[in-house]
């Protein structure tokens, strides 16, 4: 399913997140050949999304993509209105690093450098957090969000199999609980043909303030669809 598809699939007054790294495959070695100018206004995958969310006056999270900024590689989050200007840039700030001997190496600091800044906006679906795959780890970043009233967080993500299995469910449940407000997260889906040593865990969920699990799909291709309450937040704490 192309990602212009499920974009443009989404109800007019509603919004989209899409996964990490969406516009190519996940391979440290491949992904600098990808990296496009989102500040020059030469982003293919931005001006796609941004398209659609004109033409669909929807709100997109648009997942991440390699930014190439002054030389440097970024993992990087635009969150585009319905107008299809983008109101907000989140660059990954936690860059994942694992060596587990005889099952994955993984160094995303012998590509990308660090983001720098937390990342909330407001759209017109609520004030939303953002934080990429391995931000979630962090509970800091998402009690900063509730400080500044967000409603929910939106972690585009691709946790791998060895994390996934581990710690998948507990960081959304718990990040969501630690600040009763929702959590939505995005994976891609789990290719088991895949030549790559990067197996993809999947999973993509919405959950609520009470770590309830309001909606989540399995390691196939799918789309989750779900509802959001904003009085649930108040009613809960």
């Amino acid at each position: 399913m192309t990602s212009r598809k499920v974009a443009g699939g989404a109800p007019s007054d509603g919004g989209v997140l899409f996964q990490e790294i969406w516009n190519c495959p996940y391979s440290m070695e491949t992904l600098p050949s990808h990296g496009e100018d989102i500040d020059g206004g030469a982003s293919p995958s931005v001006s796609m999304l941004s398209e659609v969310a004109a033409r669909r006056r929807i709100t997109i999270v648009g997942g991440s993509i390699p930014e190439r900024s002054s030389g440097r590689l970024f993992n990087t989050c635009c969150v585009i209105g319905p107008d299809g200007q983008i109101k907000a840039k989140h660059r990954k700030l936690h860059l994942f690093e694992i060596d587990i001997p005889g099952d994955i190496t993984f160094r995303e600091s012998d590509t990308f450098t660090a983001g720098q800044e937390p990342t909330i906006v407001d759209t017109d679906v609520g004030r939303i957090g953002i934080g990429i795959c391995h931000d979630i780890r962090f509970p800091e970043l998402a009690m900063l969000y509730r400080s500044r009233g967000a409603h929910l967080i939106c972690y585009p993500s691709a946790f791998n199999m060895s994390t996934g299995q581990l710690l998948w469910d507990l960081m959304q449940k718990s990040r969501a609980v630690d600040n009763q407000l929702f959590v939505v997260t995005c994976s891609p889906a789990r290719d088991p043909n895949a030549e790559s040593d990067y197996m993809i865990w999947g999973h993509s969920s919405l959950i609520g303030p009470f770590g309830e699990v309001i909606a989540t799909a399995g390691h196939e291709e799918a789309t989750v669809v779900g509802e959001i309450d904003h009085s649930m937040i108040q009613t809960i704490r």
